[in-house]
């Protein structure tokens, strides 16, 4: 309801409580601005009686006891379209990387309605990554949502970061676009995925928003709203959308935070009792039409516990699981990705084919068999091995190393050139490998190439 006027009742932080005089409320989530100031943004939250709100201040406004505030009678609106194409913009559609503000024909509301079920559509293409150890043992569906899930410092970021380049760079999907929704992450982070971007010239196709750390908890639960929005459009518009986010974790940790300030009861783990509807609400608009979303969601895991009910939130929607490990990580085997906790709904011989479906098993088999092996090895070593254990030990040994690679957009870093695997490719490698045609070789010799056909040049 516009122009309904309030005053400020009381002050704590950025929970402001505005009372009304009529027992007309506006609704849920509009947004209110100071009289004295235009620019000032207050999203109501939650309602205490039939005169009073407790609203969000969005903006580094100076809001005091008794200020009038006025009512937009809408929603929080941002500008979409191309316009936001190579563009680095706050949850208002602010620039952030110091250009001129965007020209815009559109403005919707961050708070869309998902697509009618019968609207949807179900895809069946794999879409390849280049990266070997995602392509093979966690393939990812034109559509689907993929979950990169780690503890601190595993390469979460990075192997993001080399996904949105593969992909993008290769545009297998026809005409496509990206969005890039950083929440509560570092800034300096989000300037090197800028750079990173820039430098392989696939920016101009991709749309950032971002809500560091640093921003109060409402603004960083509300980028991810803004940069789904962003994504809606260009569906809507005709194009497929490459969505990406870093990170769920922290999106959820804000829900929390926000609820913790309006005096929420916690639930279940101490987070908020509305933490799965929240994941819901985000989760179901990245639906695909005749357009497809697919979506690659980094997911921070606290303490790398991953009964964590945030961590546990997410999974439901997911298609594709992928599980960073710490103690690969510390072995160098990059990416760490954890084959035998990693899974997508995709590998199924109708999807991926026979041969694939065959050689994942066959794969998994080997290296859970060398797991076994591992305790026996590190106490009393090899020596103890059967020839046939020793056989099979070195040969899953060999198998990970080759499963390791060198990534294009840590070049700078490593000084080495990443490579992009096609799928055909790392499956006929891991074939040569379970059929034991590389026992002759040092595993060291397999680490951070690209094919087996290297080893040979």
């Amino acid at each position: 309801m516009k122009d309904v006027t309030g005053k400020v009742v009381s002050v704590r932080g950025s929970i402001i409580e505005v009372g009304f005089e009529t027992s007309q409320l506006p609704e849920l989530k509009t947004i209110l601005h100071l009289e004295k100031d235009k620019h000032s943004l207050l999203e109501i939250r939650s309602f205490t009686d039939n005169t009073r709100a407790t609203c969000l201040l969005l903006t580094d406004s100076i809001v005091a006891r008794g200020d009038s505030v006025i009512s937009s009678g809408r929603t929080l609106h941002v500008p979409v379209g191309k316009g936001n194409l190579g563009r680095v913009i706050d949850i208002f559609g602010n620039p952030l990387d110091g250009n001129e503000k965007p020209v815009h024909e559109h403005v919707h509301s961050i708070y869309q309605q998902k697509p009618s079920f019968s609207d949807m559509s179900v895809h069946h293409q794999l879409l390849e990554t280049g990266i070997k150890i995602i392509d093979v043992f966690c393939p990812l569906l034109k559509g689907g949502k993929l979950g990169l899930f780690g503890g601190a410092g595993v390469g979460k970021t990075i192997l993001l970061t080399e996904l949105i380049h593969n992909v993008v760079s290769q545009k297998q999907t026809g005409k496509t676009v990206s969005v890039f929704a950083g929440v509560g992450e570092r800034i300096r982070e989000g300037q090197e995925l800028y750079e990173a971007l820039g430098d392989n010239k696939v920016l101009k196709d991709v749309c950032l928003v971002f809500g560091p750390m640093s921003e109060n908890p409402a603004v960083r639960h509300l980028t991810a709203f803004t940069a789904l929005t962003q994504a809606e459009y260009f569906r809507d518009n005709g194009s497929d959308v490459l969505f990406f986010i870093d990170n769920v974790f922290r999106f959820a940790q804000a829900g929390n935070e926000v609820s913790l300030l309006t005096n929420m009861i916690p639930s279940e783990d101490g987070y908020q009792a509305t933490l799965h509807s929240e994941m819901a609400a985000f989760h179901e608009r990245l639906a695909s039409t005749n357009q497809a979303i697919t979506s690659i969601e980094a997911i921070y895991i606290p303490n790398d516990d991953m009964l964590d009910q945030a961590v546990q939130s997410v999974l439901p929607y997911l298609d594709s699981i992928v599980v960073l490990s710490r103690s690969l990580y510390q072995e160098g085997l990059l990416p760490a990705i954890d084959v035998l906790s990693s899974t997508s709904s995709a590998l199924h011989p109708s999807i991926v084919g026979e041969k694939h479906y065959t050689i994942v098993l066959a794969s998994q088999k080997l290296l859970k068999d060398a797991q076994k092996l591992e305790r026996i090895v590190s106490l009393v070593g090899e020596t103890e091995l059967s020839p046939e254990d020793k056989l099979l030990y070195h040969r899953a040994r060999k198998l990970r190393a080759y499963l390791t690679q060198n990534f294009f957009v840590a070049a700078s870093q490593t000084g080495k050139t990443g490579s992009f695997v096609k799928r055909e490719d790392a499956l006929a490698d891991i074939e040569s490998i379970l059929e034991g045609k590389v026992d002759d070789k040092d595993e060291l010799t397999l680490m951070n190439i690209g094919t087996l056909a290297e080893i040979k040049r």
